[in-house]
């Protein structure tokens, strides 16, 4: 567990039934606990964003219903009414202790899509740079697909290959992962530790309870998504003493899946197999150097042309002189855009399109080197 200690940025999901303790409305008291293990995260120099269950679950409660309802409509009501109360939850506490919050609602899509990806990383990374603590939680008043199929397991590890974090810390009812249904065996035992991609986990993992979307078997997908980026996932019981300092200090707790990969290399490898290449630019000598030598981003005054029809965040590939592929990445500009700019200083482009945009054409983070 000490590559906990030394992790940079971190991913902490908290379910609905922690969060709402089993139905009853938010824990006010739990609440108080994570908020203050996280503000010792962020004072220990640590980045965080959360991702947080519980705005269906506590409008349920402030809507008086005892049951999930399955009409979309009214998981819609029930998110609209609970997602106040989540957000004030967490705004009153963290500005207790000096810290800006701000509201994140996202549907899988904002975060995987050719045309959103960019956006959504830019203000992630802007709120981590101002030492704001992004509140993310799925769009589930508008987003219907989301309210019957999605899990704020699956869209914490997006969160995480989004944001490059080292670890994400999934905070549930149970202590971990089991290697058989502890609600049914005596017998149970904890998993302290394994890889994420163990094909043997397949058959220990269980369904969701009544408020919950996911179970066990969403947690490990989720550690499995987040491994593809590098990230190690760790699933503990959200009722633990101290749970996320003890993490913080290497002790075992809960269950952790590994990635087994370097973190950058893994994320590049997830991020340049999302998408099919929609464009080229061909590159002159010196851009070619400094992305090959430095390792540095792309910008527009080493393109010499541009061809395809792209928009922003769509994959495109980089081309030396003789047509040789030597990098390919998520572009900042739309194809016309780019033709405007090729071969410009990146002080020349707010003139060129009329509005301040990236200086690169490609941020090295969103750059492959073939």
């Amino acid at each position: 567990m000490n590559e906990s200690a030394g992790s940079q940025r971190w991913v902490v999901k908290i379910g609905s039934a922690l969060l709402t303790a089993n139905g009853k409305g938010l824990w006010g008291e739990g609440l108080d606990n994570w908020v203050s293990q996280m503000v010792d995260l962020r004072a220990a120099g640590h980045e965080l964003v959360l991702v947080s269950s519980g705005a269906v679950a506590e409008g349920m409660t402030r809507l008086g219903w005892t049951r999930r309802p399955e009409e979309i409509h009214r998981l819609q009501a029930a998110a609209a009414v609970g997602q106040m109360g989540l957000v004030q939850a967490y705004e009153s506490r963290f500005s207790r202790n000096g810290l800006q919050t701000a509201q994140i609602l996202l549907g899988h899509d904002d975060i995987s899509a050719r045309d959103r990806y960019l956006n959504a990383r830019g203000a992630l990374q802007t709120l981590l740079d101002l030492g704001v603590v992004p509140v993310v939680n799925e769009n589930d008043t508008v987003v219907t697909d989301e309210i019957r199929f999605g899990d704020n397991d699956t869209l914490a590890a997006l969160v995480a290959n989004l944001v490059d974090a080292d670890v994400l810390v999934i905070l549930t009812d149970q202590a971990g992962l089991f290697d058989k249904d502890p609600r049914h065996h005596a017998d149970a035992r904890l998993i302290d530790s394994a890889d994420a991609s163990d094909e043997s986990l397949d058959g220990m993992v269980s369904g969701a309870g009544a408020l919950g979307r996911g179970g066990m078997i969403t947690k490990l997908r989720a550690a499995r998504l987040a491994a593809r980026a590098g990230a190690d996932t760790i699933i503990a019981s959200g009722t633990e003493a101290r749970v996320l300092q003890r993490l913080l200090a290497g002790e075992p707790v809960g269950t952790r899946l590994l990635a087994r990969r370097q973190k950058l290399a893994a994320r590049k490898q997830w991020l340049a197999g999302q998408l099919q290449l929609r464009g080229r630019l061909e590159l002159d000598d010196g851009a070619v150097k400094v992305l090959t030598g430095r390792g540095s981003s792309l910008l527009a005054v080493g393109v010499k042309s541009v061809s395809g029809d792209f928009r922003r965040g769509d994959l495109v590939n980089c081309v030396d002189g003789s047509g040789r592929e030597i990098a390919r990445g998520l572009v900042n500009y739309n194809a016309d855009e780019a033709r405007k700019i090729a071969g410009q200083p990146s002080a020349s482009i707010t003139e060129l399109l009329g509005y301040h945009g990236d200086e690169e054409l490609i941020h090295r983070d969103n750059l492959v080197l073939s």
